[in-house]
Protein backbone atom coordinates (compact mmCIF):
# COMPACT_ATOMS: atom_id res chain seq x y z
CA UNK A 1 0.00 0.00 0.00
CA UNK A 2 3.10 2.56 0.74
CA UNK A 3 6.41 3.42 0.02
CA UNK A 4 6.75 5.20 -3.59
CA UNK A 5 8.81 8.19 -4.88
CA UNK A 6 6.12 10.39 -5.25
CA UNK A 7 5.90 11.88 -9.32
CA UNK A 8 6.56 15.75 -9.98
CA UNK A 9 2.53 16.40 -11.23
CA UNK A 10 0.83 14.82 -8.32
CA UNK A 11 -2.29 16.85 -8.08
CA UNK A 12 -3.66 15.64 -4.52
CA UNK A 13 -3.12 12.86 -2.41
CA UNK A 14 -4.96 10.67 -0.25
CA UNK A 15 -5.39 9.47 3.15
CA UNK A 16 -2.71 7.06 4.58
CA UNK A 17 -4.72 4.90 6.77
CA UNK A 18 -7.87 2.92 6.64
CA UNK A 19 -9.82 3.53 9.60
CA UNK A 20 -11.61 2.29 12.94
CA UNK A 21 -14.03 2.69 14.97
CA UNK A 22 -16.60 2.34 17.34
CA UNK A 23 -18.78 0.69 20.03
CA UNK A 24 -20.73 3.18 23.03
CA UNK A 25 -21.41 1.32 25.96
CA UNK A 26 -20.52 -2.42 26.06
CA UNK A 27 -17.86 -1.88 29.11
CA UNK A 28 -15.89 0.45 26.99
CA UNK A 29 -17.13 3.96 28.67
CA UNK A 30 -20.57 4.20 27.25
CA UNK A 31 -21.82 7.48 25.78
CA UNK A 32 -23.48 10.73 26.75
CA UNK A 33 -25.84 11.51 23.88
CA UNK A 34 -23.37 14.19 23.29
CA UNK A 35 -21.01 12.37 20.75
CA UNK A 36 -18.92 11.47 23.19
CA UNK A 37 -17.47 7.85 24.49
CA UNK A 38 -15.24 5.20 23.60
CA UNK A 39 -16.06 3.53 20.07
CA UNK A 40 -14.51 0.01 18.77
CA UNK A 41 -13.61 -1.31 15.64
CA UNK A 42 -12.11 -4.59 14.09
CA UNK A 43 -8.72 -4.37 13.86
CA UNK A 44 -5.89 -6.30 12.70
CA UNK A 45 -1.64 -6.32 14.29
CA UNK A 46 0.35 -4.14 12.67
CA UNK A 47 3.43 -5.15 10.76
CA UNK A 48 6.22 -3.18 12.03
CA UNK A 49 6.37 -1.01 14.83
CA UNK A 50 4.72 2.62 14.01
CA UNK A 51 7.72 4.77 13.08
CA UNK A 52 5.88 6.89 10.55
CA UNK A 53 8.29 6.06 8.09
CA UNK A 54 8.57 2.34 8.24
CA UNK A 55 4.96 1.41 7.95
CA UNK A 56 3.37 1.05 4.61
CA UNK A 57 0.56 -0.95 5.30
CA UNK A 58 -3.10 -0.50 6.12
CA UNK A 59 -3.42 -1.74 9.59
CA UNK A 60 -0.63 0.54 10.97
CA UNK A 61 -1.65 3.33 8.93
CA UNK A 62 -4.83 3.25 10.76
CA UNK A 63 -3.26 4.23 13.92
CA UNK A 64 -0.82 7.00 12.41
CA UNK A 65 -3.78 8.24 10.95
CA UNK A 66 -5.02 8.89 14.25
CA UNK A 67 -2.05 9.86 16.16
CA UNK A 68 -0.10 11.97 13.52
CA UNK A 69 -0.68 15.16 11.83
CA UNK A 70 1.80 16.41 9.10
CA UNK A 71 2.46 19.76 6.89
CA UNK A 72 -0.96 18.74 4.80
CA UNK A 73 -4.09 16.62 5.66
CA UNK A 74 -5.85 15.11 2.70
CA UNK A 75 -9.70 15.94 2.79
CA UNK A 76 -11.94 13.50 3.46
CA UNK A 77 -14.16 14.08 0.65
CA UNK A 78 -12.39 15.38 -2.18
CA UNK A 79 -8.69 14.12 -1.12
CA UNK A 80 -7.03 17.50 -1.88
CA UNK A 81 -4.13 18.48 -0.51
CA UNK A 82 -4.69 20.91 2.58
CA UNK A 83 -2.69 23.03 4.83
CA UNK A 84 -2.86 21.52 8.54
CA UNK A 85 0.88 22.65 10.31
CA UNK A 86 2.22 24.47 7.13
CA UNK A 87 1.17 27.81 7.39
CA UNK A 88 2.73 28.07 4.15
CA UNK A 89 5.24 26.68 1.40
CA UNK A 90 6.88 28.79 -0.83
CA UNK A 91 8.71 28.80 -4.26
CA UNK A 92 10.27 30.71 -7.10
CA UNK A 93 11.51 27.28 -8.92
CA UNK A 94 9.78 24.32 -8.15
CA UNK A 95 13.11 23.11 -6.75
CA UNK A 96 14.13 25.11 -3.67
CA UNK A 97 11.25 25.53 -1.07
CA UNK A 98 11.10 27.31 2.42
CA UNK A 99 8.52 25.93 4.63
CA UNK A 100 6.73 27.95 7.70
CA UNK A 101 4.78 26.24 10.49
CA UNK A 102 2.01 27.06 12.41
CA UNK A 103 2.62 28.22 15.69
CA UNK A 104 0.92 27.04 18.87
CA UNK A 105 1.47 22.98 18.04
CA UNK A 106 2.60 20.38 20.07
CA UNK A 107 3.16 16.50 20.95
CA UNK A 108 1.05 14.98 23.25
CA UNK A 109 4.06 14.87 25.87
CA UNK A 110 3.82 18.96 25.94
CA UNK A 111 7.12 19.44 23.54
CA UNK A 112 6.67 22.19 20.84
CA UNK A 113 6.39 21.00 17.10
CA UNK A 114 9.33 22.57 15.91
CA UNK A 115 10.83 22.89 12.18
CA UNK A 116 13.90 20.76 14.16
CA UNK A 117 11.26 17.99 14.27
CA UNK A 118 10.55 17.95 10.90
CA UNK A 119 14.06 17.74 9.49
CA UNK A 120 14.85 15.43 12.53
CA UNK A 121 12.13 12.86 11.35
CA UNK A 122 12.95 13.51 7.81
CA UNK A 123 16.58 12.35 7.86
CA UNK A 124 15.60 9.72 10.01
CA UNK A 125 13.20 8.26 7.60
CA UNK A 126 15.82 8.88 5.06
CA UNK A 127 19.36 7.07 6.07
CA UNK A 128 19.78 3.61 4.81
CA UNK A 129 21.19 2.91 8.78
CA UNK A 130 17.45 2.97 9.76
CA UNK A 131 16.24 0.83 6.98
CA UNK A 132 12.68 2.43 6.86
CA UNK A 133 10.05 0.87 4.70
CA UNK A 134 9.22 4.51 3.43
CA UNK A 135 12.67 5.66 2.95
CA UNK A 136 11.99 5.95 -0.80
CA UNK A 137 9.56 8.94 0.11
CA UNK A 138 12.09 11.17 0.63
CA UNK A 139 14.24 10.19 -2.81
CA UNK A 140 13.88 13.90 -4.34
CA UNK A 141 15.24 15.81 -1.34
CA UNK A 142 19.17 16.48 -2.62
CA UNK A 143 21.68 13.99 -0.90
CA UNK A 144 19.32 11.43 -0.59
CA UNK A 145 22.13 9.61 -2.95
CA UNK A 146 24.71 9.87 -0.16
CA UNK A 147 22.68 8.61 3.12
CA UNK A 148 20.89 5.69 1.13
CA UNK A 149 22.70 5.19 -1.42
CA UNK A 150 22.08 2.20 -4.07
CA UNK A 151 25.04 0.43 -3.23
CA UNK A 152 27.85 0.52 -1.33
CA UNK A 153 28.60 2.78 2.00
CA UNK A 154 26.11 5.19 3.20
CA UNK A 155 28.49 8.61 2.89
CA UNK A 156 26.13 10.99 5.06
CA UNK A 157 24.01 10.95 7.85
CA UNK A 158 21.81 13.94 6.86
CA UNK A 159 19.93 15.11 3.75
CA UNK A 160 22.22 18.20 2.23
CA UNK A 161 18.60 19.75 1.11
CA UNK A 162 17.78 20.05 4.92
CA UNK A 163 18.42 23.11 6.19
CA UNK A 164 16.68 24.85 9.70
CA UNK A 165 16.27 28.42 9.16
CA UNK A 166 14.36 29.41 12.32
CA UNK A 167 12.68 27.86 15.17
CA UNK A 168 9.39 27.52 13.20
CA UNK A 169 11.22 27.65 9.15
CA UNK A 170 13.23 25.49 7.18
CA UNK A 171 14.07 25.22 3.38
CA UNK A 172 14.12 21.64 1.10
CA UNK A 173 16.32 21.65 -1.80
CA UNK A 174 15.13 18.96 -4.45
CA UNK A 175 17.44 17.78 -6.98
CA UNK A 176 15.05 18.19 -9.85
CA UNK A 177 11.68 20.60 -10.62
CA UNK A 178 9.11 19.27 -8.65
CA UNK A 179 5.65 21.24 -8.79
CA UNK A 180 3.93 19.68 -6.77
CA UNK A 181 6.44 18.40 -3.93
CA UNK A 182 4.52 20.34 -1.35
CA UNK A 183 1.40 17.71 -2.02
CA UNK A 184 2.99 14.93 -1.06
CA UNK A 185 3.74 16.07 2.44
CA UNK A 186 0.85 14.72 3.83
CA UNK A 187 1.46 11.21 3.56
CA UNK A 188 2.83 9.65 6.84
CA UNK A 189 6.60 8.94 6.13
CA UNK A 190 6.43 13.17 6.29
CA UNK A 191 4.93 13.17 9.98
CA UNK A 192 7.29 15.32 12.84
CA UNK A 193 8.35 13.53 15.56
CA UNK A 194 9.51 14.12 19.06
CA UNK A 195 13.11 14.22 20.88
CA UNK A 196 11.97 11.42 22.75
CA UNK A 197 11.55 9.70 19.76
CA UNK A 198 15.49 10.18 19.59
CA UNK A 199 16.76 9.79 23.31
CA UNK A 200 14.39 6.67 24.30
CA UNK A 201 13.27 4.96 20.76
CA UNK A 202 12.78 1.69 22.55
CA UNK A 203 10.36 3.28 25.04
CA UNK A 204 8.62 5.12 22.30
CA UNK A 205 8.25 2.48 20.19
CA UNK A 206 6.45 0.79 23.39
CA UNK A 207 4.36 3.47 23.38
CA UNK A 208 4.22 6.19 20.53
CA UNK A 209 3.56 9.94 21.37
CA UNK A 210 2.25 12.08 18.45
CA UNK A 211 0.72 15.60 17.85
CA UNK A 212 -2.37 14.25 16.35
CA UNK A 213 -6.15 14.51 18.42
CA UNK A 214 -5.58 11.09 19.76
CA UNK A 215 -2.87 9.37 21.89
CA UNK A 216 -2.00 5.76 22.58
CA UNK A 217 -3.10 4.69 26.31
CA UNK A 218 -2.42 0.70 25.63
CA UNK A 219 -1.44 -1.88 23.36
CA UNK A 220 -1.54 -6.13 23.78
CA UNK A 221 -0.09 -7.29 20.82
CA UNK A 222 -3.05 -9.88 19.37
CA UNK A 223 -5.65 -8.11 21.44
CA UNK A 224 -6.93 -4.21 22.02
CA UNK A 225 -4.98 -1.04 21.04
CA UNK A 226 -6.53 1.55 23.09
CA UNK A 227 -6.21 5.25 21.89
CA UNK A 228 -7.57 8.35 23.98
CA UNK A 229 -8.95 11.53 22.91
CA UNK A 230 -6.65 14.22 23.55
CA UNK A 231 -7.96 17.32 25.14
CA UNK A 232 -5.18 19.51 24.01
CA UNK A 233 -5.16 18.89 20.68
CA UNK A 234 -4.53 22.41 18.55
CA UNK A 235 -6.29 21.07 15.16
CA UNK A 236 -9.37 21.62 14.05
CA UNK A 237 -10.19 18.29 13.02
CA UNK A 238 -10.72 17.29 17.01
CA UNK A 239 -12.20 13.88 18.01
CA UNK A 240 -16.11 14.05 18.43
CA UNK A 241 -15.72 10.60 20.67
CA UNK A 242 -13.49 10.14 23.83
CA UNK A 243 -11.27 7.15 22.06
CA UNK A 244 -10.93 4.10 19.82
CA UNK A 245 -10.35 0.60 21.06
CA UNK A 246 -9.22 -1.06 17.79
CA UNK A 247 -9.63 -4.71 18.71
CA UNK A 248 -7.73 -7.61 17.21
CA UNK A 249 -9.38 -10.56 14.74
CA UNK A 250 -8.25 -13.20 12.73
CA UNK A 251 -11.51 -14.07 11.13
CA UNK A 252 -13.76 -10.82 9.94
CA UNK A 253 -16.41 -12.99 10.49
CA UNK A 254 -15.89 -13.66 13.86
CA UNK A 255 -15.86 -9.23 13.48
CA UNK A 256 -18.82 -9.00 11.95
CA UNK A 257 -20.76 -11.47 14.37
CA UNK A 258 -19.76 -9.51 17.12
CA UNK A 259 -21.76 -6.31 15.39
CA UNK A 260 -24.53 -8.09 14.97
CA UNK A 261 -24.33 -9.23 18.86
CA UNK A 262 -23.50 -5.06 20.04
CA UNK A 263 -20.01 -6.18 20.93
CA UNK A 264 -18.50 -3.96 17.86
CA UNK A 265 -19.77 -1.10 16.74
CA UNK A 266 -17.59 -0.82 13.13
CA UNK A 267 -16.45 -3.34 10.76
CA UNK A 268 -14.41 -1.48 7.99
CA UNK A 269 -13.92 -4.84 6.05
CA UNK A 270 -17.39 -6.82 5.34
CA UNK A 271 -16.54 -10.53 5.22
CA UNK A 272 -17.73 -11.62 1.47
CA UNK A 273 -19.46 -14.36 2.96
CA UNK A 274 -22.34 -12.06 4.78
CA UNK A 275 -22.57 -9.27 1.43
CA UNK A 276 -25.94 -11.24 0.56
CA UNK A 277 -27.00 -10.41 4.33
CA UNK A 278 -25.62 -7.25 5.09
CA UNK A 279 -27.97 -4.81 3.50
CA UNK A 280 -31.12 -6.47 5.42
CA UNK A 281 -28.80 -7.02 8.30
CA UNK A 282 -27.82 -3.17 8.64
CA UNK A 283 -30.18 -1.06 6.00
CA UNK A 284 -28.48 2.16 6.16
CA UNK A 285 -25.54 1.91 7.79
CA UNK A 286 -24.23 -0.41 5.67
CA UNK A 287 -21.97 1.68 3.48
CA UNK A 288 -20.34 0.55 0.19
CA UNK A 289 -19.06 2.87 -2.18
CA UNK A 290 -16.02 3.22 -4.91
CA UNK A 291 -12.66 3.09 -3.62
CA UNK A 292 -8.90 3.52 -5.40
CA UNK A 293 -8.05 -0.41 -4.45
CA UNK A 294 -7.21 -3.53 -7.02
CA UNK A 295 -6.34 -6.55 -6.24
CA UNK A 296 -3.74 -8.39 -8.15
CA UNK A 297 -1.34 -11.61 -7.66
CA UNK A 298 2.20 -10.78 -7.43
CA UNK A 299 5.42 -13.04 -8.19
CA UNK A 300 8.22 -14.17 -6.63
CA UNK A 301 10.55 -12.76 -9.85
CA UNK A 302 13.66 -13.62 -6.97
CA UNK A 303 12.30 -17.08 -8.24
CA UNK A 304 13.90 -18.25 -11.39
CA UNK A 305 11.38 -20.38 -12.41
CA UNK A 306 9.01 -17.16 -12.51
CA UNK A 307 11.58 -15.43 -14.29
CA UNK A 308 12.98 -17.29 -17.00
CA UNK A 309 12.56 -16.75 -20.87
CA UNK A 310 8.68 -17.54 -21.51
CA UNK A 311 7.69 -17.83 -18.42
CA UNK A 312 5.27 -14.57 -19.68
CA UNK A 313 3.27 -16.78 -21.31
CA UNK A 314 2.31 -18.95 -18.08
CA UNK A 315 1.81 -15.70 -15.97
CA UNK A 316 -0.76 -14.59 -19.12
CA UNK A 317 -2.15 -17.81 -19.17
CA UNK A 318 -2.95 -18.16 -15.60
CA UNK A 319 -4.67 -14.63 -16.19
CA UNK A 320 -6.70 -16.07 -18.64
CA UNK A 321 -7.89 -18.95 -16.21
CA UNK A 322 -9.35 -16.96 -13.84
CA UNK A 323 -12.81 -16.05 -14.15
CA UNK A 324 -12.75 -12.86 -12.89
CA UNK A 325 -16.98 -12.09 -13.66
CA UNK A 326 -18.19 -15.30 -12.16
CA UNK A 327 -16.29 -14.79 -8.65
CA UNK A 328 -16.93 -11.06 -8.37
CA UNK A 329 -20.70 -12.04 -9.25
CA UNK A 330 -20.89 -14.83 -6.83
CA UNK A 331 -18.63 -13.87 -4.02
CA UNK A 332 -18.77 -10.45 -4.07
CA UNK A 333 -22.17 -9.72 -5.02
CA UNK A 334 -20.67 -7.38 -7.43
CA UNK A 335 -18.97 -4.73 -4.42
CA UNK A 336 -15.62 -5.75 -6.55
CA UNK A 337 -15.51 -4.80 -10.75
CA UNK A 338 -13.07 -7.30 -12.69
CA UNK A 339 -10.06 -5.13 -13.53
CA UNK A 340 -8.78 -4.38 -17.02
CA UNK A 341 -5.73 -2.67 -16.50
CA UNK A 342 -3.48 -2.38 -13.17
CA UNK A 343 -4.89 1.39 -11.54
CA UNK A 344 -8.78 2.24 -10.71
CA UNK A 345 -11.40 3.46 -12.04
CA UNK A 346 -11.63 6.09 -9.65
CA UNK A 347 -8.50 7.82 -11.60
CA UNK A 348 -10.30 8.85 -14.43
CA UNK A 349 -9.16 8.98 -18.05
CA UNK A 350 -7.42 12.28 -16.93
CA UNK A 351 -5.68 10.66 -14.19
CA UNK A 352 -3.98 7.41 -16.27
CA UNK A 353 -7.07 5.19 -16.12
CA UNK A 354 -6.66 3.08 -19.28
CA UNK A 355 -10.20 1.21 -19.20
CA UNK A 356 -9.58 -2.45 -20.90
CA UNK A 357 -5.64 -2.08 -21.17
CA UNK A 358 -5.07 -5.84 -20.63
CA UNK A 359 -7.65 -7.01 -23.22
CA UNK A 360 -7.77 -10.78 -24.08
CA UNK A 361 -5.09 -11.28 -21.38
CA UNK A 362 -7.68 -10.20 -18.45
CA UNK A 363 -10.68 -12.59 -20.36
CA UNK A 364 -11.75 -15.83 -19.03
CA UNK A 365 -10.59 -18.19 -22.01
CA UNK A 366 -9.46 -21.72 -20.49
CA UNK A 367 -8.21 -23.00 -23.59
CA UNK A 368 -6.12 -20.19 -24.72
CA UNK A 369 -5.01 -20.01 -20.90
CA UNK A 370 -3.94 -23.84 -21.00
CA UNK A 371 -1.67 -23.82 -24.23
CA UNK A 372 -0.07 -20.51 -23.12
CA UNK A 373 0.58 -22.30 -19.97
CA UNK A 374 1.85 -25.38 -21.66
CA UNK A 375 4.02 -22.96 -24.40
CA UNK A 376 5.96 -21.36 -21.08
CA UNK A 377 7.12 -24.76 -19.66
CA UNK A 378 4.07 -25.03 -17.72
CA UNK A 379 3.59 -24.44 -14.05
CA UNK A 380 6.83 -24.21 -12.35
CA UNK A 381 6.89 -27.13 -9.83
CA UNK A 382 4.13 -28.84 -11.59
CA UNK A 383 1.34 -27.18 -8.66
CA UNK A 384 0.71 -23.51 -8.18
CA UNK A 385 0.80 -22.75 -4.42
CA UNK A 386 -1.10 -19.22 -3.96
CA UNK A 387 -0.54 -17.21 -1.19
CA UNK A 388 -2.58 -14.82 1.16
CA UNK A 389 -3.36 -14.00 4.81
CA UNK A 390 -5.76 -15.60 6.48
CA UNK A 391 -6.90 -13.62 9.03
CA UNK A 392 -8.65 -10.49 7.32
CA UNK A 393 -10.38 -9.81 4.16
CA UNK A 394 -12.53 -13.06 2.96
CA UNK A 395 -9.02 -14.10 0.89
CA UNK A 396 -9.87 -17.55 1.54
CA UNK A 397 -13.15 -17.68 -0.40
CA UNK A 398 -11.64 -15.64 -3.27
CA UNK A 399 -8.55 -17.66 -3.36
CA UNK A 400 -10.18 -21.38 -3.53
CA UNK A 401 -12.35 -19.65 -6.14
CA UNK A 402 -9.48 -18.50 -8.50
CA UNK A 403 -7.96 -22.09 -7.87
CA UNK A 404 -10.92 -23.62 -8.90
CA UNK A 405 -11.19 -22.01 -11.62
CA UNK A 406 -7.40 -21.92 -12.86
CA UNK A 407 -7.94 -25.93 -12.17
CA UNK A 408 -10.76 -26.04 -14.09
CA UNK A 409 -9.19 -24.56 -17.22
CA UNK A 410 -6.15 -26.76 -16.65
CA UNK A 411 -8.34 -29.75 -16.50
CA UNK A 412 -6.20 -30.62 -13.04
CA UNK A 413 -8.19 -30.22 -9.71
CA UNK A 414 -4.09 -30.24 -8.08
CA UNK A 415 -3.10 -27.51 -10.14
CA UNK A 416 -3.57 -24.45 -8.15
CA UNK A 417 -3.95 -24.89 -3.89
CA UNK A 418 -4.65 -21.93 -1.80
CA UNK A 419 -1.27 -21.19 0.58
CA UNK A 420 -3.41 -19.66 3.95
CA UNK A 421 -0.74 -17.26 6.09
CA UNK A 422 -1.76 -17.12 9.67
CA UNK A 423 -2.08 -13.26 10.13
CA UNK A 424 -1.48 -10.50 7.86
CA UNK A 425 2.10 -9.56 9.49
CA UNK A 426 3.11 -12.65 9.39
CA UNK A 427 2.24 -13.10 5.85
CA UNK A 428 4.18 -9.65 5.49
CA UNK A 429 7.01 -10.94 6.79
CA UNK A 430 7.14 -13.70 4.63
CA UNK A 431 6.84 -11.59 1.52
CA UNK A 432 9.43 -9.46 3.16
CA UNK A 433 11.82 -12.21 2.98
CA UNK A 434 11.27 -13.59 -0.12
CA UNK A 435 10.01 -16.39 1.33
CA UNK A 436 6.90 -16.93 -1.08
CA UNK A 437 6.35 -20.41 -2.68
CA UNK A 438 4.68 -19.00 -5.58
CA UNK A 439 2.15 -16.19 -6.36
CA UNK A 440 0.57 -14.31 -3.67
CA UNK A 441 -2.14 -11.75 -3.05
CA UNK A 442 -1.60 -8.05 -3.32
CA UNK A 443 -4.00 -5.45 -2.69
CA UNK A 444 -2.71 -1.62 -3.63
CA UNK A 445 -5.06 1.03 -2.03
CA UNK A 446 -3.51 4.61 -3.61
CA UNK A 447 -2.24 6.80 -1.70
CA UNK A 448 -2.88 9.83 -4.51
CA UNK A 449 -5.49 9.72 -6.80
CA UNK A 450 -2.94 9.38 -10.01
CA UNK A 451 -1.60 6.55 -11.94
CA UNK A 452 1.93 6.75 -10.47
CA UNK A 453 0.84 5.72 -7.46
CA UNK A 454 -0.38 2.36 -9.04
CA UNK A 455 2.47 1.72 -10.68
CA UNK A 456 5.64 3.26 -9.40
CA UNK A 457 5.56 1.61 -6.08
CA UNK A 458 4.75 -1.68 -6.96
CA UNK A 459 7.24 -2.22 -10.25
CA UNK A 460 9.92 0.40 -10.35
CA UNK A 461 13.11 -1.65 -9.65
CA UNK A 462 13.99 -1.51 -6.19
CA UNK A 463 10.47 0.64 -4.96
CA UNK A 464 9.84 -0.12 -1.49
CA UNK A 465 6.22 -2.01 -2.09
CA UNK A 466 7.85 -3.93 -5.21
CA UNK A 467 7.73 -7.55 -3.05
CA UNK A 468 8.36 -9.55 -6.45
CA UNK A 469 11.16 -7.70 -7.01
CA UNK A 470 10.12 -7.42 -10.74
CA UNK A 471 12.61 -5.16 -12.98
CA UNK A 472 12.53 -4.17 -16.35
CA UNK A 473 14.40 -1.13 -17.98
CA UNK A 474 12.36 0.25 -20.46
CA UNK A 475 9.41 0.44 -17.16
CA UNK A 476 12.04 2.15 -15.06
CA UNK A 477 13.14 4.43 -18.16
CA UNK A 478 9.35 5.54 -19.37
CA UNK A 479 8.89 6.65 -14.96
CA UNK A 480 11.64 8.34 -14.73
CA UNK A 481 10.79 10.19 -18.09
CA UNK A 482 7.66 10.99 -16.52
CA UNK A 483 8.76 12.21 -13.48
CA UNK A 484 10.92 14.59 -14.59
CA UNK A 485 7.91 16.01 -16.85
CA UNK A 486 6.12 19.08 -15.23
CA UNK A 487 2.99 19.07 -18.01
CA UNK A 488 0.57 16.96 -15.75
CA UNK A 489 -0.80 15.27 -19.44
CA UNK A 490 2.75 14.28 -20.91
CA UNK A 491 3.31 12.93 -17.81
CA UNK A 492 0.27 10.66 -17.67
CA UNK A 493 0.94 9.24 -21.09
CA UNK A 494 4.19 8.36 -20.07
CA UNK A 495 3.26 6.40 -17.06
CA UNK A 496 0.61 5.00 -19.45
CA UNK A 497 3.37 3.38 -21.91
CA UNK A 498 5.02 2.45 -19.14
CA UNK A 499 1.32 0.43 -17.89
CA UNK A 500 2.04 -1.17 -21.03
CA UNK A 501 5.25 -2.55 -20.46
CA UNK A 502 3.68 -4.39 -17.26
CA UNK A 503 1.27 -5.66 -19.42
CA UNK A 504 2.87 -7.50 -22.07
CA UNK A 505 5.25 -8.71 -19.56
CA UNK A 506 2.24 -9.40 -17.13
CA UNK A 507 4.54 -8.18 -14.10
CA UNK A 508 1.27 -9.09 -12.05
CA UNK A 509 -2.30 -10.35 -12.76
CA UNK A 510 -4.94 -7.62 -11.76
CA UNK A 511 -7.99 -9.14 -10.15
CA UNK A 512 -10.84 -6.77 -9.49
CA UNK A 513 -10.92 -3.04 -8.52
CA UNK A 514 -12.54 -2.62 -5.17
CA UNK A 515 -14.98 -0.57 -3.03
CA UNK A 516 -14.75 0.36 0.55
CA UNK A 517 -17.03 -1.46 2.74
CA UNK A 518 -18.24 -0.82 6.04
CA UNK A 519 -21.10 -1.75 8.59
CA UNK A 520 -21.89 0.24 12.18
CA UNK A 521 -23.63 -0.44 14.69
CA UNK A 522 -26.26 2.17 15.78
CA UNK A 523 -24.57 3.35 18.76
CA UNK A 524 -22.58 5.64 16.45
CA UNK A 525 -23.48 8.04 14.19
CA UNK A 526 -22.02 10.60 11.81
CA UNK A 527 -19.84 7.57 9.81
CA UNK A 528 -18.50 7.51 6.58
CA UNK A 529 -15.97 6.35 3.90
CA UNK A 530 -14.01 8.95 1.65
CA UNK A 531 -13.15 8.12 -1.98
CA UNK A 532 -9.81 5.85 -0.30
CA UNK A 533 -12.19 3.85 2.14
CA UNK A 534 -11.10 5.38 5.02
CA UNK A 535 -13.98 6.18 7.74
CA UNK A 536 -13.11 9.39 9.50
CA UNK A 537 -12.28 8.26 12.84
CA UNK A 538 -12.72 11.89 14.20
CA UNK A 539 -15.99 12.33 12.99
CA UNK A 540 -17.78 9.22 14.41
CA UNK A 541 -19.76 9.98 17.24
CA UNK A 542 -21.32 8.07 19.94
CA UNK A 543 -24.72 8.57 21.01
Amino acid sequence: MRGARPATWVACAAATALAATACGGQGSGGGGGNGSGIVSSSWGDPQNPLEPANTNEVQGGKVLDMVFRGLKRYDAKTGAAEDMLADKIDTTDSQNFTITLKGGWKFSNGEAVTAQSFVDAWNYGASLKNNQKNAYFFGYIEGYDKVHPDSGGQSADTLSGLKVTGTDTFTVKLNQKFSTFPDTLGYAAFSPLPKAFFSDHAGWVKKPVGNGPYTIDSYTKGSVMSLRKWDGYPGTDKAQNAGVDLKVYTDNNTAYTDLMAGNLDLVDDVPASQLKNVKSDLGDRYINTPAGIIQTLAFPFYDKNWDKSGSEKVRKGLSMAINRDQITNTIFQNTRTPAGDWTSPVLGTDGGFQKGLCGAFCTYDPAQAKKLIQEGGGLPGGQLKLSYNADTGSHKEWVDAVCNSINNALGNDKACVGNPIGTFADFRTQIGRHKMPGPFRAGWQMDYPLIQNFLQPLYYTNASSNDGKWSDKDFDKLVDQANAETDRAKAVKLFQQAEGVVRDNMAAIPLWYQNGSAGYSDKISHVALNQFSVPVYNEIKVS
